[in-house]
């Protein structure tokens, strides 16, 4: 559970509910985080017994802000030396809007960030994830709208320092976006889930899970085939969120996914029994077609690169 979610509590407030509704993992809001105190932090996380799925957010590259480039170049590495210190899985990044560049110069912008930033991410051990938001969403956050040229970015840096983050609310925006995540399941750090029940908006309004439109059931399934084994956050924002009853938001979120999980899990059992029962004197069962293989660069449209499969843990 992210921590935006449950916006009007503190950080233990957060912590305590999110144990005591059988949450094994927190997405952690810096700003609370900060506000709690980073030392206090890391260690009430532990004493909750909870893991670290993320923590949110760094970036701000492209100028849209009042601080300088190397001034948000130090802000990000102190955010990885605090997913350090909190032991988290990633740091989630907002490159910053295009704020008048050429989409050509905001990405140079951004790989400038990056070829400064990794090396600090692979001393810290925290991946940086990116994150392509629905183009109605940006604001200020991001020039990344497009999921198939962020997975190509991020395979052509060949890290395991770098991968993407799939948020199920601002994928919608492409009607492709399940079937591409067959292709880049191996290159996805971070899943997201939030759902939504009217257009999307600069206010990123989401709605309780399984009120909305949002095809998780068919993101967890397409996940659990494709072997992905890293967290699965739920992110919730909005009027309808806000001034809800959270721990009535916890119960009916974990609820929910639960079942999702368990509907992919028997989906692809089933999957695999299918796949099995080729007839003994004929064709052997046909091989998925992602099985086993590593997507590459190429995959996506650009030069081959071999990326890297990497993972994170429950």
């Amino acid at each position: 559970m992210n921590q935006v979610t449950t916006y009007r509590w503190s950080f233990d407030e957060d912590l305590h509910a999110y144990r005591d509704a059988g949450y094994s993992a927190v997405g952690v809001w810096k700003r609370k985080l900060v506000d709690f105190g980073v030392d206090k932090g890391a260690e009430l996380i532990a004493d909750c017994g909870l893991e670290v799925s993320s923590l949110s957010w760094a970036g701000g590259f492209t100028g849209d802000d009042a601080t300088t480039t190397n001034e948000n170049l130090d802000e990000a590495r102190r955010t990885l030396d605090m997913a350090e210190a909190i032991n988290a899985a990633c740091v989630v990044l907002h490159p910053g809007c295009r704020n008048r560049h050429t989409r050509r110069h905001a990405t140079r912008l951004l790989h400038s960030a990056l070829d400064a930033l990794l090396p600090h991410a692979a001393v810290a051990g925290v991946p940086i994830v990116l994150e392509p938001m629905h183009p109605a969403c940006v604001g200020g956050w991001t020039f990344l709208t497009d999921l198939r040229e962020t997975a190509a970015l991020v395979a052509g840096y060949d890290s395991r320092w770098l991968r993407v983050a799939y948020d199920v609310y601002h994928a919608a925006s492409c009607e492709s976006a399940a079937a591409q995540l067959d292709e880049i399941a191996n290159l996805v750090g971070l899943v997201q889930i939030g759902d939504f029940a009217a257009a999307h908006t600069a206010d990123a309004d989401r709605c309780p899970l399984g009120e909305g439109r949002a095809p998780i059931r068919d993101v967890v399934t397409r996940l659990a085939a494709a072997g992905y084994e890293g967290a699965l956050e739920v992110e919730l924002r909005g009027p309808a969120i806000e001034p809800a009853d959270y721990p009535r938001v916890l119960q009916q979120s974990k609820a929910y996914l639960s079942r999702a999980c368990a509907d992919a899990g028997q989906a692809t059992r089933q999957a695999s029994v299918s796949l099995a029962a080729a007839p003994a004197g004929g064709c052997s069962a046909p091989r998925a077609r992602n099985a086993g293989r590593v997507a590459t660069v190429e995959d996506l449209g650009g030069p081959k690169y071999r990326a890297e499969l990497w993972r994170l843990t429950w």
